[in-house]
């Protein structure tokens, strides 16, 4: 259905210039686009594979093929000398092939030691399928420019699949619920005891595989790691270098307060999401999620591909006033948005922060059908009808 990702071409014109590295969730879609971009761009590339008895060899040998443009290495950040390795490859053979790096944990925070590989990469986060990708919407979006929201005729089908399913090719593209259950219990199996095994020196993964069953049930409250800690009946320590480890590896994300001297905010609580939507059973907590899932999709590409300084923050201060989410570029606000499910009634805390933050744009959404409309600066619209105009 879907071939060609959203970062494919940016990719393929900053491997002219510089190595690429592509992070992301496990089953995201790396490797396919990695492939498809050596099969579009190149006359012959190269993919080895760290996890691959065969390929590690030729990886640590230094043995390439000869008539490749391009090589990549998957899962390469499981090898303890992965940096150094990798910068010495470049550096000598930069002018005879371009390289691409994929792996499903966080390439650009691992730093175990090593040379340092600045200026010489840019690094990519790989989301999953979101709504304007999935009706091909190649939306222009500029910082501090009012969104586009272009209609789609089967935006609201592909929206109820994206909350049903997920953004994850595999389920998504399955459409079916069975091959999901499957597929989810699959992945977050291999995540802890294979993913994070390799890497993480941990003692005890089965009381880790706990807290993964546990956080879902958390998605867009605030997280409270003491609360996680008594249950578990681990150390504090222990459940923060968890959560870490977790956010490392794509099974979750985390966004904290916005803190301006025109509101007193809340400086700590974080609010935790899952990058597999899917996984969340109550309604209104996926619905939150998916938004969430497509603001931070948009903010990291418009900081990876673009430069721009964009962050995913919420807004809530000590009187208990809370808006779900403020994008923001270069410390200023851009745009704020309060999901509800099908309350139409404007949200007085989004038009208090709107005021006191000056924030350009605001935005409620529902999941309701055909609507959109302005009320005391607020634009109502419908879910799917916002998430069309993003990224």
């Amino acid at each position: 259905m879907l071939k060609k990702r959203y970062l494919q071409e940016k990719i393929e014109k900053d491997l002219n210039d510089k190595m690429i590295f592509i992070g992301g969730p496990r089953q995201v879609g790396k490797t396919t686009l990695a492939r498809l971009i050596g099969k579009e761009k190149y006359t012959k590339f190269s993919y080895l594979n760290w996890d691959n008895p065969e390929d590690r060899k030729k990886i640590i040998a230094g043995q390439f093929e000869s008539d490749a443009r391009l090589i990549i290495f998957d899962e390469i950040h499981k090898y303890k000398k992965w940096k150094n390795y990798i910068k010495g490859q470049f550096d000598k053979y930069k002018e005879r092939f371009s390289i691409l790096v994929t792996g499903s944990a966080r390439l650009d925070l691992y730093r175990k030691g090593g040379d340092s590989l600045m200026g010489r990469y840019y690094h990519y986060r790989l989301h999953p399928f979101s709504l304007a990708e999935i009706v091909e919407n190649k939306n222009k979006i500029e910082p501090f420019q009012e969104l586009v929201f272009n209609a789609h005729p089967k935006a609201s089908q592909y929206f109820s699949r994206l909350l049903a399913f997920g953004g994850f090719p595999e389920p998504f593209l399955s459409n079916d619920q069975e091959v999901l259950r499957r597929w989810q219990n699959q992945r977050v199996d291999r995540l802890v005891k294979e993913d994070i095994r390799d890497i993480e020196s941990l003692q005890d993964l089965s009381v880790m595989q706990v807290l993964v069953d546990m956080l879902p049930e958390r998605v867009g409250s605030l997280l409270s790691l003491n609360s996680l800690r008594e249950d578990l009946e681990v150390a504090h320590g222990t459940i923060k270098l968890w959560m870490n480890i977790l956010e490392k590896f794509y099974y979750h994300f985390r966004i904290y307060p916005f803190s301006a001297s025109a509101i007193k905010s809340l400086r700590k609580e974080a609010k935790m999401y899952l990058w597999d939507w899917s996984q969340v059973t109550s309604a209104g907590a996926r619905l939150e999620n998916i938004v969430a899932s497509h603001l931070l999709k948009l903010c990291h590409y418009l900081h990876d591909a673009k430069g721009h300084k964009a962050e995913l923050f919420y807004l809530r201060d000590i009187e208990q006033r809370e808006t779900d989410f403020l994008v923001v570029v270069g410390k200023k606000p851009w745009f704020a948005v309060e999901v509800k499910n099908t309350d139409q009634k404007i949200s007085k805390s989004l038009s208090y922060f709107g005021v006191k933050l000056a924030v350009p744009f605001k935005y409620q959404l529902v999941n309701v059908e055909n609507i959109d409309f302005m009320q005391d600066g607020i634009r109502v619209m419908s879910v799917d009808k916002f998430l069309c105009g993003l990224v």
